[in-house]
């Protein structure tokens, strides 16, 4: 899961309550159809800082609540407010994360292009925008094998 960490980073994660946090104002269908089909709790994810100096995977996260209608679609007051989704057939869908650990060195973007064994990895691919990304447990591994030896 891509975020801007001036948006909403790892540490924001860890301060709130449970250490725990929903997925919310996902706008992207592809993206949408992850959470909504894919992702299930248990579900490990990495948590990775876009947009920012030095874009890294930062830490990971579990999934601890499976896709659901994200609320914020039908709230008038939200950024995420969309007035064409409707109550009984939701556009938008999000999931919960709780903090699993905070990764003591972040893995940069130039680390991970530098692994040949994640040169599959979608986040790595031209072109590659999505908030949320699928990533195979190879990948999952590798990353979390380099932040401890980092």
């Amino acid at each position: 899961m891509k975020t801007e960490p001036t948006t909403f980073s790892i540490d924001d994660l860890a301060a709130q309550v449970d250490q725990t946090t929903c997925w919310e104002g996902v706008r992207n269908y592809q993206a949408r159809n992850l959470l909504r089909d894919e992702i299930e709790v248990g579900d490990r994810v990495l948590f990775y800082h876009s947009a920012c100096k030095q874009p890294a995977v930062v830490g990971t996260a579990v999934v601890c609540k499976g896709g659901y209608p994200d609320p914020f679609q039908f709230d008038r007051k939200s950024k995420y407010f969309d007035p064409k989704s409707d109550p009984s057939n939701p556009r938008w869908y999000l999931v919960d994360i709780k903090l699993e650990r905070i990764f003591d060195t972040p893995v940069t973007l130039a680390q991970l292009r530098d692994r040949a064994s994640l040169k599959e990895m979608v986040l790595l691919q031209k072109g590659s925008r999505l908030s949320v990304q699928p990533v195979r447990k190879k990948e999952f591994d590798t990353v979390v094998k380099l932040a401890k030896s980092l």
